[in-house]
């Protein structure tokens, strides 16, 4: 599989309808068996975050995973759309779901909302609406087991994965590598977004009280879990090869974690 060389400074690859998406995802949602809670509106775009209960409690897993926050990685809300249609939950994962952290960003084909604000930059001292209520939002919610954060990357050379898993719990990042280097490539550099990385995987040892612009990993790891990926599909391949790697590594893990 060849990068297509259409990226030169920013993404240029294919867009997607997110109103249509939205509103697909909304109706796999019902289908399936998920509720739905609005928790911002602007008046153009309703904000929505998904749950779907376990039905097997005996040994429950919670789960996070999120979607959308930057307008030109469409892979992610389209992949979050895939695993809501194809319906494969373990009996025993309990599951919450942000489709689309950042709609309006996809109507303009921008990485930041219309005021120009990257929202995953702004989840320590939040200052846009969209995030102060996603934050409200999560503080509502238990503590989750493990969280998936869906992402692209224009520039990458392929598939990689950051693992934040400051306790040293049963790692998955190995097991998601092995999964989508069967549908997408993997960035093998030794160096990516200019950290050390080893076979697609960085884990990178950083305090995230030393930073001032927290992505929304930082305010997982921080307030609702201890164990967080953050997943990026190679923004310079056909669309359908980076859905493809985003639902193939949150498919590995979620039926890895009941084994765990």
């Amino acid at each position: 599989m060849q990068r297509l060389g259409k990226n030169l400074g920013k993404y240029f690859g294919e867009t997607i309808d997110i109103r249509k998406v939205l509103n697909d995802v909304q109706v796999a949602a019902r289908q399936h068996g998920w509720t739905s809670e609005v928790f911002h509106n602007d008046g153009v775009f309703e904000w929505f975050a998904l749950h779907r209960a376990c039905r097997d409690e005996s040994s429950r897993k919670r789960m996070y995973i999120s979607a959308g926050i930057h307008g030109d990685e469409p892979a992610s809300p389209l992949a979050a759309l895939r695993l809501l249609q194809e319906n494969r939950w373990p009996d025993h994962v309990e599951l919450w779901m942000c489709p689309c952290l950042n709609p309006v960003g996809f109507t303009l084909n921008t990485r930041t909302n219309e005021k120009g604000i990257d929202l995953n930059r702004g989840y320590l001292n939040p200052v846009a609406e969209e995030i102060v209520a996603h934050i409200a939002w999560l503080e509502r919610q238990p503590k989750f087991d493990l969280c998936m954060l869906l992402h692209e990357d224009w520039e990458s050379h392929g598939f990689y994965l950051y693992e934040q898993n400051p306790e040293g719990r049963t790692s998955f990042a190995e097991k998601m590598i092995a999964a989508v280097e069967k549908v997408c490539p993997i960035d093998r550099s030794e160096v990516i977004e200019g950290r050390p990385a080893s076979g697609g995987i960085l884990r990178p040892n950083l305090d995230p009280r030393s930073r001032p612009d927290w992505p929304e990993a930082f305010y997982l790891i921080t307030q609702k879990t201890r164990q967080s990926y953050t997943i990026e599909a190679p923004s310079d391949f056909p669309i359908p090869a980076r859905v493809n790697a985003l639902v193939a590594a949150v498919g590995t893990v979620l039926w890895n974690l009941t084994l765990t």
